[in-house]
């Protein structure tokens, strides 16, 4: 008995990482009813892969083939479609880079809404304008489904360990049948109230997350020019009341931190060109609420000229090197 329980134990040490995908969790059998997957990128791609380790069958389709290539091999079934995605699936998550793919994708020729079914539960977790977002939900309650916004925060680490943060608008009947699949992808859920409040609440920290890595980019180079050695300012400002997650978490200047984007020529991470979408969100948004931003729109004209000047695939923390470069350095 003693030597079939070792024979036992040693086969499980043998088995592949992608074994982990094949378990599933203690929830109830309702609960494992496929779930819809739509946009496969740097964000999407890990938030489905946490939907099947949690137990969940994911059906999924991506306007690019070949990134449903990784997520097929460990278990998700592929289809050509968003309509094809909706005729299979009562509950489905969107993942898109812009207002004009989630419209596309909802309401297009081969849209979700084409096929939906009467009470499908439509999750969308891209950053769009809060109109949009109402748009959709509309259209989509006509169809006689539910639309929430779940925009998130937190970035492609976070999404890959399961720690995003949500922040969710809808109705709030629907949050607890929301929140059940955004726990297996985040470590926050935080319900905002109407369609529309959660793209408000990410508006609003992404806008001021600009801000901040731009006071932090000029404060490290300042710093620099005067003779401070950079990890030695980082630390200083990082117990003193200039501390925030840009210069704690994320700092921008190269040889400051490990294991963020400027140790890695500011690869990866949030790129510029999506944080001066996101800045336009805001600009729009606020001129509509007649709101004034003047540190919010000066922050849109910088990351835009970056995205003119060759950062535009670059990590938004770039701003240091670009500050650097204006200055003739």
């Amino acid at each position: 008995m003693a030597a079939l329980f070792r024979g036992s134990r040693n086969a499980l040490l043998r088995w592949t990482k992608h074994v982990d995908f094949a378990f599933a969790s203690t929830r109830s059998m309702a609960s494992k009813t496929p779930v819809g997957f739509v946009g496969l990128g740097n964000m999407g791609s890990p938030m489905a892969k946490n939907l099947l380790r949690n137990g969940y069958p994911v059906i999924a389709t991506d306007v690019f083939p070949e990134s449903c290539k990784e997520l097929q091999d460990i278990g998700a079934q592929v289809v050509d479609s968003p309509a094809e995605v909706a005729e299979r699936a009562d509950r489905i998550l969107t993942m898109l880079p812009s207002s004009p793919n989630v419209i596309e994708v909802y309401t297009g020729p081969n849209g979700i809404l084409k096929k939906v079914k009467k009470g499908t539960l439509l999750i969308d977790s891209s950053t769009i304008d809060p109109a949009v977002s109402r748009e959709m939900a509309a259209a989509a309650e006509k169809m006689g489904a539910v639309f929430m916004d779940a925009p998130v925060s937190g970035g492609v680490g976070a999404a890959s360990l399961a720690k995003l943060t949500f922040m969710v608008g809808g109705v709030e009947e629907e949050y607890n049948a929301a929140q059940e699949l955004l726990t297996c992808m985040g470590a926050n859920v935080v319900y905002c109230g109407q369609v529309g409040n959660g793209q408000a609440a990410k508006i609003c920290n992404n806008m001021l997350l600009a801000i901040g890595m731009i006071g932090t980019a000029e404060t490290m180079n300042l710093g620099i020019r005067l003779g401070l050695d950079p990890k030695l300012l980082a630390q200083i400002l990082n117990m003193s009341s200039g501390r925030c997650w840009s210069s704690d978490v994320y700092n921008p200047v190269p040889g400051v931190m490990d294991g963020v984007p400027s140790a890695n020529s500011y690869q990866g991470g949030f790129g510029t060109t999506l944080m001066a979408k996101d800045l336009g969100l805001a600009q729009n948004t606020a001129t509509n609420t007649k709101t004034p931003i003047p540190l919010g729109s000066l922050a849109h004209q910088i990351f835009r000229v970056m995205c003119s000047r060759g950062y535009a695939n670059k990590d938004f923390s770039s701003v240091f090197q670009f500050l650097r470069e204006e200055e003739g350095q």
